[in-house]
């Protein structure tokens, strides 16, 4: 049972105050998306302590669905949708094992009486977490569950590539770099700017429930990989503003009972996890074995997230950095754009 009443200010400065200092405490110990868990902890530190309602408006989710999607179609370029083109055959087979062992994890999941199929898979599938997170409840997944589950996958992976990477493959480091975006703060947000409000409009003339996300993504990847405007990227703030609106939305739905709930399933996802890691990193090795690639970056192509964080390891063990971005963004938005279909199927297919 909840503690005690707030008046809204009260709530929004708990909020505030808790999503502040988790976000500046993460990002000082190196947490990924930092952000996100912090207001993720903003929302449920007032959500498990007060039954005072408190909701973000509707049009705030969209906006950070549309920011998230920016920041995933910047990431596009012409080099990366090139450099995948040469083993296209290997490529689209090994993403499409790579998410059938991600659906079939998920089937796992499913099989306790808490979790849905939608939920399940969501919560499973591999790459984008960001992007799952963000349009899950609107796709009929519990996204508390999604979420949880999402980021402690980035979690094991993160933890596991420089261990991995060492003990198997030994490269030098120091190698290479990942490089970073060059064009300047206003081509950044004209990007933004255009992306936003083109793909957003779009979104709302086309009945999509994924379109808020998609949209902005499309028009941000074109402009990324024409090169119009440079190296663009989402302005770091804006991004972070992602992240929050996100994580407190998320947040701010969990109950004591949903939370007990989750912490009750996590042996279960762990050793999934485990098991879909290896699964991937088998995918790797036959994806080297069937490519001029080598093992090193077939094995950082295939990871089953962490994205950016695959990318710097790349980049200073000396792999190709174009493939393993082009491998990682392909399956990435493979995902996005199959999920509406994968929740509509799932829905249908389960027992009534």
């Amino acid at each position: 049972m909840a503690d005690q009443e707030r008046s809204r200010a009260a709530s929004v400065a708990v909020v505030l105050g808790v999503t502040v200092a988790a976000s500046v405490a993460l990002t000082l110990l190196g947490v990924g998306s930092a952000v996100l868990f912090g207001s993720l902890l903003g929302g449920m530190a007032h959500a498990l302590t007060s039954p005072t309602p408190l909701d973000l408006p509707r049009w705030s989710f969209r906006l950070g669905q549309g920011l998230i999607g920016v920041t995933i179609g910047t990431l596009v370029s012409g080099a990366a949708l090139r450099r995948m083109g040469e083993d296209a055959v290997a490529v689209v087979g090994v993403t499409v094992a790579s998410v059938l062992i991600s659906l079939a994890a998920g089937a796992v999941l499913a099989r306790r009486r808490d979790v849905s199929a939608v939920t399940g898979a969501f919560a499973m599938i591999a790459g984008g977490a960001s992007g799952v997170v963000a349009v899950a409840r609107d796709l009929g997944a519990d996204e508390r569950v999604v979420t949880v589950v999402q980021y402690l996958r980035v979690l094991v992976v993160l933890a596991s590539l420089p261990l991995v990477t060492a003990l198997v493959f030994h490269p030098d480091s120091g190698r290479g770099s990942a490089g970073t975006a060059d064009a300047p703060l206003w081509a950044d947000l004209v990007c933004t700017g255009v992306a936003l409000v083109v793909g957003l409009g779009v979104a709302g003339l086309v009945p999509l429930p994924t379109g808020s996300l998609l949209g902005p993504l499309l028009v941000a990847a074109v402009i990324a990989s024409a090169g119009w405007l440079g190296e663009v990227s989402l302005p770091t703030p804006l991004e972070w503003l992602a992240f929050a609106i996100i994580g407190v939305q998320v947040g701010l739905r969990f109950t004591r009972a949903s939370l007990a709930a989750i912490a009750r399933m996590l042996p279960v996802v762990m050793t999934v996890l485990v098991v879909m890691i290896g699964l991937t990193a088998t995918l790797g090795a036959g994806l080297a074995w069937t490519t001029s690639v080598d093992g090193l970056t077939a094995y950082l192509a295939t990871t089953p997230g962490g994205l950016f964080a695959v990318v710097a390891i790349a980049a200073d063990s000396g792999a190709d950095v174009t493939y393993v971005t082009a491998m990682q963004l392909f399956r990435l938005l493979l995902i996005l754009a199959m999920l509406p279909l994968l929740a509509r199927w799932l829905r249908r297919s389960a027992p009534s």
